[in-house]
């Protein structure tokens, strides 16, 4: 099955602090001052990244009184992870031959 991913998507993920915000988000909402406590890097630097990651479809904001709540949103995700399953598929069958293998290569008599 071909999924289609946009590489847009792996830009966005690629820069190290997207991904640190990510990785905050993963725990559920969070408003930005508590994600510039978690990465340690200023509000305005926080703010863009989470500008970029709402473009790129990753974040949902929502408002709350006078604070902003972020957090990610699942499809994305989920397409990630359907384009990856393809890629599990080989993996776990090379790595299933290579686990084979193992027990030859330990026994001298084999």
């Amino acid at each position: 099955m071909y999924v289609n991913v946009d590489p847009a998507l792996f830009q966005t993920l690629a820069d190290p602090t997207r991904l640190r915000l990510v990785e905050a988000m993963r725990r559920g909402e969070c408003a930005v001052g508590e994600l510039v406590e978690r990465v340690d890097i200023a509000q305005s630097g926080v703010s863009r990244h989470l500008r970029i990651l709402s473009d790129a479809g990753l974040v949902q904001v929502r408002p709350e009184g006078q604070r902003r709540l972020y957090s990610l949103r699942p499809e994305p995700f989920r397409e990630l992870d359907a384009w990856l399953d393809g890629y599990r598929l080989l993996w776990e069958s090379r790595l299933d031959r290579m686990a084979a293998q193992l027990p030859r290569s330990k026994d001298p008599s084999a």
